[in-house]
């Protein structure tokens, strides 16, 4: 990947994010802030029904990938994990690749080792958790 494509995929952000990375397959908008990679969530509005992408940092644990659901440490989950909550069932796109997959919470057993895994990913998490009560949620999603 080139420096301007690095460059230009560090300010990317929301819809924006989500249309590059789509029409690149990922060549723009697949690496991210400070080394970390991201993939596209696709999860379907508990309310309307619709489906809702989101580009969210990822990190690998054996075949699943693992993404939080920080929302930068606000009080309020993200929307994305809401509808999660209610329809598991996800789509996720990593790089031109794209497959479904079970969208789990990490159990508390292996919430410790996700939790580490994720904070070298994006060492911001454990700050985050410093501005909220919540416990930040750790998720897995599971190739169907």
């Amino acid at each position: 990947m080139s420096e301007t494509q690095n460059q230009s995929a560090e300010h990317l952000h929301g819809p924006e994010h989500v249309r590059r990375y789509r029409e690149t397959g990922g060549r723009v908008g697949h690496r991210w802030r400070e080394g970390s990679n991201t993939l596209i969530l696709t999860t379907r509005g508990r309310r309307s029904g619709q489906t809702r992408d989101n580009a969210l940092i990822y990190g690998r644990h054996g075949d699943d990938y693992v993404v939080v659901a920080s929302r930068g440490g606000s009080d309020q989950h993200p929307g994305w994990y809401l509808n999660l909550l209610k329809s598991p069932d996800v789509d996720v796109q990593v790089m031109d690749e794209r497959f479904t997959a079970r969208a789990r919470v990490a159990t508390p057993e292996e919430r410790p080792e996700l939790w580490a895994l994720m904070n070298r990913e994006w060492p911001h998490y454990a700050e985050y958790q410093t501005r909220t009560d919540r416990e930040i949620p750790v998720v897995v999603l599971e190739r169907v």
